[in-house]
């Protein structure tokens, strides 16, 4: 049976290794986030006032296509990111931080809400979490230069969001993964557990408590 499982969760928290990892282990499609270059991208770190809007109209773009390539392909797939996370974390904190007029996210939020009623939704959402410490820890192992300069007020700001939308998100099934005390990179046990939590528990909100 055909299953589109989607993996959400802040910057470091590990959704590319954990969709990685339980693709290979239940032989699953991977569909990591595509790397697009974004016209604006150079402007927007210029201005972020004058070119967010721009900038996330594309992304969000990008974003409804991917999904729906993910909604037309045969068999199960799992995604890193979802098309919501755009929204609902990213441009909602450009928002928050003054960055994104009143007036162009209400153009923006009515896109993005007229076009999910239509997209289908994955049949169920891994909500990865973590603490901002750890979330720091990961971003720096991994040494990826141009994330080495995020805050931890940034990392904040973004989890409070990600809780908030994880709290009203109705779309789908949630299994909500806390990721402190975990490692699914060296512990077999901790994949198996999602993977079989993954298996059997597609509806209703989860979460997995690690002893």
């Amino acid at each position: 049976m055909k299953t589109f499982i989607a993996v959400a969760g802040n910057v470091g928290v590990g959704k590319s290794t954990l969709t990685r990892l339980l693709s290979e282990y239940m032989g699953w499609e991977p569909f990591y986030e595509a790397v697009d270059a974004n016209p604006y991208l150079a402007d927007f770190y210029q201005d972020m006032r004058a070119w967010s809007f721009h900038s996330q109209i594309f992304f969000l773009a990008k974003r409804l296509s991917h999904h729906r390539q993910i909604i037309e392909r045969p068999g199960t797939v799992l995604q890193d990111r979802t098309v919501y996370e755009d929204a609902e974390i990213f441009a909602r904190n450009l928002l928050q931080q003054g960055y994104i007029s009143d007036r162009d996210w209400r153009s923006y939020w009515d896109l993005y809400q007229t076009v999910i009623t239509i997209l289908p939704p994955p049949d169920l959402v891994i909500y990865l979490q973590a603490s901002v410490s750890v979330l720091q820890e990961r971003i720096r192992q991994r040494g990826r230069d141009y994330e080495q300069t995020i805050s931890a007020e940034y990392l904040t700001q973004l989890n409070a969001l990600y809780e908030t939308w994880m709290d009203h998100f109705t779309l789908c099934p949630v299994l909500t993964v806390p990721t402190d005390n975990l490692n699914f990179v060296t512990a077999n046990t901790h994949l198996e557990m999602i993977a079989n939590r993954v298996l059997y528990k597609l509806h209703g909100k989860e979460i997995v408590v690690f002893e």
